[in-house]
This record gives C-alpha cells, sequence and structure tokens, in this order.
C-alpha cells in the first residue's frame, strides 16, 4: 500500500503567470483541487514537500484546507521541460470507500533460467482500487523462467478488491534466449 501524506494549502487570491512565478519564487507551488461535482479551489502548497510526495506513483495526500481535511490523489503534474521544476499540480478529491483508476508501475524480480533474459513489454498496470488502498508497485516474478515463457497481464496476482482494467491478453515480460547463442550457432552449423 502507498503511505499517506500530510500537506498544507493556502488558498491563492491572484492567477496568472506572474503570480505564480511569485508564488514558486517564496517556495510554493500552485495546484488547483476539484472532483465530485465541486467547484475547483485554487491553493499553494510547500514546493519541497510537494516535490517529494510527488515521487511515489499514485500519492495519497490528506490535504489541510482551512482547518479541513480532504483526501486528494495527484492526477497531473506539470513540469519545466528544462529545469524540471514543478509548475503546477492537479489534485483529484477521492472519498474513504471510493474506488478510483490508477496506473501502478511493475517491478520484475528475480533472475530468469541461466542464458536468458527477461524483457519487460508493459511497465505499468491499470487497476481499479480502493482509493485508500492504492499499491506502489506490482511484482512479476522471472525466477528461474525457461526461454518461450509468457507472463500476460491476466496472469498477475492481484488483491481480491483490485480490478485489471488493462487487456488480461497484454503481454508483460517474455523469456527470451539472447540472439548469437551457442545454441542458434549449433543450429546454422547444422543446417550447413
Amino acid at each position: 500500500m502507498s503511505e499517506q501524506f500530510q500537506l498544507e494549502g493556502l488558498a491563492r487570491e491572484s492567477f496568472g503567470k506572474g503570480a505564480a512565478r511569485k508564488l514558486r519564487a517564496a517556495g510554493r507551488t500552485p495546484v488547483v483541487v476539484y472532483g465530485h461535482g465541486t467547484d475547483p479551489v485554487h491553493l499553494s502548497v510547500d514546493a519541497h514537500a510537494l516535490g517529494l510526495i510527488v515521487r511515489h506513483a499514485n500519492a495519497l495526500i490528506e490535504l489541510a484546507i482551512g482547518g479541513e481535511k480532504q483526501l486528494v490523489l495527484v492526477k497531473d503534474v506539470q513540469k519545466d521541460p528544462v529545469r524540471q521544476i514543478i509548475e503546477h499540480v492537479d489534485l483529484v478529491i477521492v472519498n474513504q470507500g471510493e474506488t478510483v483508476h490508477v496506473e501502478v508501475p511493475i517491478h520484475v524480480v528475480g533472475t530468469p533460467f541461466s542464458g536468458t533474459n527477461a524483457l519487460q513489454e508493459l511497465n505499468t498496470l491499470r487497476l481499479d482500487v480502493p482509493a485508500t488502498k492504492i499499491r506502489e508497485f506490482v511484482e512479476v516474478d522471472v525466477e528461474g523462467l525457461e526461454a518461450g515463457t509468457q507472463i500476460l497481464a491476466g496472469q498477475i496476482a492481484l488483491e481480491s478488491d483490485e480490478t485489471l482494467l488493462d487487456d488480461p491478453e497484454h503481454l508483460v515480460v517474455h523469456v527470451v534466449a539472447p540472439r548469437g547463442s551457442s545454441s542458434d550457432a549449433e543450429a546454422e552449423e547444422a543446417a550447413e
């Protein structure tokens, strides 16, 4: 499960590029909070704390706004392409018992059979999960798998409250023998 982060938001009075630049110069990042039919709320949050939070995939944040707390998920992060400074973040409101659609990173663990390589074809899985129980990643174990083995999205073990949104036939990982291996050379010699 991903951990829950704490963040405090301050209301923004001014808008536009100039106001956003002044906020960033003061160590704050402009954010907008929306969802569940509410009007968008424009805030600013501590830039350093937000930068640490957005490093985590699907970070769940308890956002304090004027004494009230609201659960939010990071929906979109806009960064300066050169300086990699976070310019703006969209946060979406989530409720305690609600399920959300998220992309969870896939981590391949283990070593396949000697002389083979595990090639990862899919980097994330789209899942429908409870908002308060989002995994940081999904593990796919390739320990000892032989060449020709394929792992499809539908074969990955999920929790009982998680639903796969991707096509179950999507190839996630396949194990292959490297090109030019000794068995390939032997087959070529036999053919001659």
